[in-house]
């Protein structure tokens, strides 16, 4: 049985048959679910959903005093034979909840963030490695990590992403998918995309590498690194990823976002030599997830490519991403994403911690290093978006007069600084 009920009418335990209103007035991309903890509760009366639709048959049922306004949306039918579902209890205060999407800080919500790959890690390798054995996929096996990430850049839209760019991870197939799959949820978001697709994309991202895991090849012999596989080996890749997605029922979606991740705007990709909008959406956004990720996380030489640096040279490539698609990826990372290295007009080399959501291109910052001085210096918190013209950003840090390994420990510890402080 079908009831329509005022936001602030919901309870725990009851089941959200629908939520009536545009879905952007909304942080929930899933329709039909239980209300199984306070903070979902308290999002869904702070929102400016029009009104919800429970399942009283599934779950709890309205109190008593329902206004007449809010009648069933149904002929009044017998109370179902089954008992509603047992409202979980509360979780203890010190315990947060990865599946609420209440605003989070930066700094607060990289140590969530932390916890998630984490997990999302071990979710992702033991896919991979059933892949590997030949087993399917099924979509619950990852819909949890899915909803995590989600939940994650719903709280805060820079941390989960500026976290990924900064963590000192060997295993690259799996740090990659997760990477991607929380890139694609945010350029989903960026471009007013359904609940549904958000969902699919991030599905995708995680999962468009998978046929890696079934080349005919030991990826231990290439150091872990699927980047320094043959390429003739690596672009079949591609194909195996499709039909093995197909085989295990995935959405067709999906699957053909495993085929066309690296197809171009302009026809130099693979496997299709596909053009501009024959690319389906979601292999356009995933071309751009995708080498960006790539580019960021292994330069071509000794030192690690920075963030900043990536954007600006992706940028130089117009002709081989959707022009839409790209601008909507920079509006999500920002110009200078976190991680970034910059210098300052005052002479100070810092690092961006957080994003200014009015002006991308006044981030938050972390000193470290005084160029007048010629050595390291006490780091400082500077929110550029708010030192009245103090100091700004004058470009890219020249990161070259330190060693590799330094800038990767210098990023780590200074991401890990900022988690401490929150």
């Amino acid at each position: 049985m079908l009831k329509r009920i005022d936001p602030s009418q919901a309870e725990l335990g009851m089941f959200i048959h629908k939520l009536e209103g545009p879905w952007l007035k909304h942080p929930f991309w899933r329709t039909k679910f239980v209300i199984d903890d306070p903070d979902t509760l308290s999002d869904l009366r702070d929102s400016e959903i029009d009104a919800l639709i429970i399942d009283v048959s599934r779950g709890r049922d309205v109190a008593a005093h329902t206004p007449t306004w809010l009648a069933s949306t149904t002929p009044s039918a017998p109370r179902a034979r089954f008992a509603p579902k047992p409202v979980r209890p509360a979780p203890e205060p010190s315990a947060f909840n990865f599946r609420s999407t209440k605003p989070q800080t930066t700094a607060r919500e990289f140590g969530h963030a932390a916890k998630i790959e984490e997990r999302g890690r071990k979710i992702v390798t033991q896919v991979f490695i059933e892949a590997r054995l030949g087993k399917s996929i099924k979509a619950n096996a990852v819909e949890p990590i899915i909803e995590d990430i989600f939940a994650s850049i719903q709280r805060n839209p820079h941390a989960f992403n500026g976290l990924m760019r900064c963590k000192q991870e060997a295993e690259c197939v799996y740090r990659h998918a997760l990477a991607c799959s929380a890139l694609m949820i945010s350029l989903a978001r960026q471009l007013k995309l359904s609940p549904a697709e958000i969902r699919e994309a991030g599905q995708a991202g995680l999962l468009f590498d998978v046929g890696i895991s079934l080349l005919p090849i030991d990826i231990a012999e290439y150091q872990d690194d699927f980047r320094s596989i043959p390429f003739d080996i690596l672009r079949e890749h591609t194909t195996l990823g499709q039909n093995f997605l197909n085989a295990s029922g995935m959405s067709e979606a999906t699957a053909l976002v495993a085929l066309h991740h690296h197809e171009r705007n302009d026809g130099t990709g693979y496997p299709a030599g596909l053009i501009g909008g024959d690319i389906p959406l979601l292999s356009r956004m995933a071309a751009v997830c995708d080498a960006y990720d790539e580019f960021a996380t292994k330069g071509t030489d000794a030192h690690p490519v920075d963030p900043g640096e990536v954007v600006q040279r992706m940028a130089q490539m117009a002709d081989k991403f959707d022009p839409v698609v790209f601008d909507a990826f920079v509006q999500c990372i920002g110009v200078y994403p976190i991680g970034t290295f910059v210098e300052l007009r005052s002479g100070l080399l810092a690092m961006v911690v957080d994003q200014d959501v009015a002006d991308h291109s006044k981030p938050k910052v972390r000193t470290f290093f005084s160029l007048h001085l010629g050595e390291r210096v006490r780091s400082e918190e500077i929110d550029l978006a708010t030192s009245n013209g103090q100091d700004e950003i004058f470009g890219l840090a020249d990161m070259s007069r330190f060693e590799p390994e330094d800038v990767r420990e210098l990023r780590h510890r200074m991401m890990n600084a900022v988690m401490r402080a929150a």
